[in-house]
């Protein structure tokens, strides 16, 4: 209704200005064909100096703010990770719910978006989900600590409410997530289907809808209008409230699962996924409680309980590994890497280097990151369970980290030299010169690596194309030492940026 009473009172204005027009043609006395000639004059004009678009701002636009503009859609058109461009569509649909008003020549364009948003937050209650997620909480804090407070729990119960709780958390991390969102492994088919039991055990939705809706936020993460979980949206949208509605965000066609939609097994799973739900949940945890001689322990322990936990330890990396941690690889996106929740989300907490290289089977890249979902599939590879295990190249993963290392000491710069950092007033004025200039110098000689590196890749392709075409795996082994003294080129400026803050006392800052 917005629309139309705005279509109206524009409609209206401009049959005013039109009959005032007319009216001082009259008066004038001009003659008709000087009226034509006149709005011929107009109508060329107009066409000179047409009404910007939402992508061409005026000339009355501030060119900083302008380039910050545009500046800021090129930023959230990087898909991490692959570091794949957003396509056409999606940035056109992304500017146009863009919710930073811009007033071009005096006129409010804001109103589409305003409906837009309006419409977002006038989604209709999905009630199914809505149901669970609040029900299940509430009564697992009303009946648990009754329960445990007039029942002795045995040794047996409180060990299947463990292996329950580990058997839903991993089936969710290496099922859901690594090997069908992501296909950063291939795994044998009593894997695949006891992930699949174990992921049905968590009750957050049938193969399709997770993987359909993990991929549509890596590909538009941080979009408000498009990202389903979009940590912009808030803490309370990003962990629980965006399964609460309907909202436009979360209505998936699974075109961009295909390779799930012909799995028969899935097939069964997302059609009949109530069904399989109440097996699994009432089912299968009842009957594992009739065997140990505990059925209603076991039913609130490891059903109940153990559902609560799981879900909102699933949700903290939708919501607080967006919001709390650091950003050793990228700053394109909001992901965060969290050693703290990588430990209860079996290593899915190193969300920073998940967004930026997402195919990798492992989340926690070091030896010492704490990722037991790594392991688990590490493990399942040494006995032939699981093969194809996606890796990404160390050398991009470390030129990642001094990329952004650069980044940060660059800042550090401009903030001492600026003064803006009360550290500079603790430095003399030649200390701070030294270290502007080691770092710009040092990031001089980082670019040229960069180069050489890209000169490598370049000759690799090139002889992969011609000579080796059927020798693809001498070509490695023939740039081995070109590749190694890449590497460590930028170990060693990686070294000398840390060296050059350790001379004045300083870290480089955390992003």
């Amino acid at each position: 209704m917005t629309l139309i009473h705005y279509s109206f009172h524009t409609a209206r204005r401009m049959l005013q200005k039109l009959a005032t027009l007319a009216n001082e043609i009259r008066q004038s006395g001009a003659s008709t064909s000087m009226g034509a000639e006149e709005i011929g004059k107009q109508s060329s004009q107009i066409r000179q100096h047409p009404v910007p678009s939402a992508h061409q701002p005026t000339a009355s636009i501030d060119p900083k703010i302008a380039d910050s503009h545009n500046n800021h859609n090129n930023h959230n058109n990087q898909v991490d990770g692959v570091m794949q461009g957003v396509t056409p569509d999606a940035a056109d649909n992304y500017n146009a719910h863009n919710f930073e008003a811009d007033n071009y020549d005096g006129h409010n364009y804001e109103a589409g978006d305003d409906l837009a948003e309006q419409n977002f937050k006038r989604s209709p209650i999905n009630w199914i989900p809505a149901g669970v997620l609040v029900a299940t909480p509430i009564a697992a804090a009303v009946i648990a600590p009754w329960y445990l407070a007039t029942h002795k729990v045995s040794p047996a119960t409180w060990a299947v409410f463990g292996l329950v709780g580990a058997w839903t958390g991993l089936s969710i991390t290496a099922g859901y997530h690594r090997l069908m969102s992501h296909r950063a492994y291939k795994a044998h088919p009593a894997v695949r289907n006891f992930f699949l039991v174990g992921a049905t055990l968590a009750v957050q939705g049938s193969a399709f809808n997770w993987c359909s809706g993990h991929r549509t936020h890596h590909k538009h993460v941080d979009d408000r209008m498009q990202d389903p979980y979009s940590a912009k949206r808030g803490f309370w949208f990003s962990h629980i409230g965006w399964m609460l509605k309907k909202y436009p965000s979360g209505n998936f066609d699974y075109k961009n699962i295909r390779d799930l939609t012909q799995d028969k097994v899935l097939q069964i799973q997302h059609k009949y996924y109530g069904l399989w739900v109440v097996a699994a949940n009432v089912g299968l945890i009842g009957a594992i409680g009739w065997l140990i001689g505990d059925v209603k322990g076991t039913l609130l322990l490891a059903g109940l309980v153990r559902l609560v936990l799981n879900h909102h330890l699933t949700f903290f990396i939708n919501s607080l590994c967006h919001m709390y941690g650091t950003r050793p690889y990228t700053d394109t996106n909001s992901a965060r890497d969290n050693f703290l929740l990588a430990i209860p989300t079996w290593g899915e907490g190193y969300h920073n280097y998940h967004h930026f290289f997402q195919y990798d089977y492992r989340n926690g890249v070091k030896w010492w990151h704490y990722d037991p979902t790594k392991w688990l599939i590490a493990t399942l590879s040494q006995v032939g369970l699981a093969s194809d295990l996606r890796t990404v190249d160390t050398l991009k993963i470390k030129h990642a980290e001094v990329n952004m290392l650069f980044k940060r000491a660059l800042h550090k710069v401009d903030t001492l030299t600026s003064h803006s950092d009360s550290a500079a007033d603790q430095l003399t004025p030649s200390a701070l010169q030294k270290f502007s200039q080691r770092i710009m110098s040092e990031h001089v000689l980082f670019n040229e690596t960069v180069q050489a590196w890209q000169a490598l890749k370049t000759e690799a392709m090139a002889m992969k194309k011609n000579e080796f075409a059927e020798r693809l795996h001498e070509v490695d082994e023939l740039l081995k030492g070109k590749r190694k003294l890449i590497e460590q080129r930028i170990k060693a400026h990686q070294y000398n940026v840390h060296d050059a803050f350790f001379a004045i006392r300083q870290r480089p800052v955390t992003v």
